[in-house]
């Protein structure tokens, strides 16, 4: 008798076979999770060149077209010369020069300037430190001369933590500080090894900009030969998504927190602060994180000056309130814009949420991230909703209680409303989003 072979059985087998396999992978990454992770942290610490590189080369994108379009086309053009490909060439080779040599004198003029300025105000800090515990006692005694009780607590209060606190620094921070600064100066290999990835990464960059059309070709090229036409044209425009929402987002942010840091250093000059340039640089790396960024750089940059000169606290505040009146009603629009989308209250919720898993990165890069999930989960839903012959503008659901038969049903304790029709709401959809 001839065997007739089933499908159905040959499904069966391969279906067994696959949960098998994804039951031992679910076992191996539950008990050996570490050998998995150790694997993972090799893999990019391998890596960590190319992602140097790519990082640096996202970074550094915006500076080279300004330097293309702003700069060596307006040349050739004033000339009347045709920009053929061997012009394209050599105005991406100048641009590429042009865009390292700012990179450099950037980098070069920080560790110049601003690192040493740091290092001091830390030593002082610390050497100083019973100096301005004592010109804060005072400062206390003489505030509330009038009021002992509230005095003798606050003063008790003091005395009790800046002796934690001065242990802390004396017996924790600064012999770790050495232990680094001497790991480092004798680990001739981790020193070699960082400077080696500084500079594959700095190489690399450079290749990246002077290929970055052909790299992205090459990604569409590969897009299109894996998915169908239509989702690869979605895959397309949400890569493109991605990179305005970071790009826009993130660079931006980079700059205005530059902008900010240097009006802080300009302005604690000014008004004589003490560790203008310790203070300017927390200022400015805390402002990178939205919304709570500013109040992260100004409260331990107030502390660090009531401690030294608590008269001039105050003054501080006010002063770092009004630099930051300054950046989110004129600086901040002007360079970000609206390039998140986000209202205030999802602004919030993905820096805590992002925050509160990943840290200060998290925080940092929270919001364009969640910016992107939002932008998905809306465009799917709007899909859902065109599928169901439904409008997709919010406005339209306010008042809704229900849908029946394609037919909006308001809230019955709206006397200023009526039933209407799918075809109305349509209308009206159509015009807010005109309005809009």
């Amino acid at each position: 008798m001839r065997y007739r072979w089933d499908k159905k059985y040959l499904y069966w087998g391969i279906t067994a076979f696959l949960t098998i396999c994804a039951c031992i992978i679910f076992y191996y990454f539950l008990f050996h999770g570490t050998n998995i992770k150790t694997a993972f942290s090799k893999l990019i610490n391998v890596l960590m060149p190319f992602v140097d590189g790519l990082i640096l080369a996202y970074l550094l994108t915006p500076i080279m077209n300004a330097f293309e379009k702003k700069l060596f086309i307006p040349i050739y053009n004033s000339f009347d010369v045709r920009i053929g490909i061997k012009e394209k060439k050599r105005i991406r080779t100048f641009s590429i020069i042009l865009t390292m040599l700012f990179f450099i004198c950037i980098l070069y003029g920080f560790f110049l300037m601003v690192i040493p300025q740091i290092i001091k105000s830390i030593q002082s800090i610390v050497l100083q430190f019973p100096v301005y515990i004592n010109n804060l006692e005072l400062w206390i005694e003489e505030t509330l001369a009038n009021n002992t009780k509230i005095e003798t607590f606050v003063t008790d209060l003091i005395t009790k933590y800046s002796g934690e606190v001065e242990i802390w620094l004396n017996q924790k921070v600064m012999p770790q500080i050495n232990v680094v600064l001497r790991e480092i100066s004798l680990s001739v290999i981790g020193v070699a090894k960082f400077f080696w990835n500084f500079i594959l990464g700095f190489i690399i960059s450079i290749y990246v900009l002077g290929s970055k059309e052909l790299f992205a070709g090459q990604g569409k090229k590969l897009v299109y030969a894996l998915l169908r036409e239509e989702n690869a044209n979605n895959v397309i425009q949400d890569v493109r998504f991605i990179n305005r929402t970071f790009g826009g987002f993130i660079i931006g942010k980079i700059i205005d927190s530059i902008i900010i840091g240097i009006l802080c250093f300009l302005g604690m000059a000014l008004f004589h602060f003490p560790y203008p340039a310790l203070i300017s640089v927390i200022v400015g790396i805390t402002n990178v994180i939205p919304f709570f960024g500013p109040y992260l750089g100004a409260i331990p940059s107030a502390i660090l000056i009531l401690m030294v000169n608590p008269s001039r606290t105050i003054y501080f505040l006010i002063f770092i309130l009004v630099l930051q009146q300054i950046d989110g009603n004129f600086i901040g629009p002007k360079i970000l814009g609206n390039s998140t989308g986000l209202s205030s209250f999802w602004v919030i919720f993905s820096i805590t949420i992002f925050g509160g898993f990943f840290g200060i990165l998290g925080m940092a890069v929270g919001v364009p991230t969640f910016a992107v999930i939002y932008a998905a989960l809306k465009r799917h839903i709007n899909k859902l909703l065109a599928e169901k012959k439904l409008p997709t503008n919010t406005k339209e659901y306010l008042l809704v209680e229900e849908i029946k038969n394609k037919e909006f049903i308001l809230l019955s304790n709206n006397s200023a409303v009526k039933n209407e029709p799918l075809a109305k709401m349509k209308k009206n959809t159509k015009k807010l989003e005109k309005e809009t």
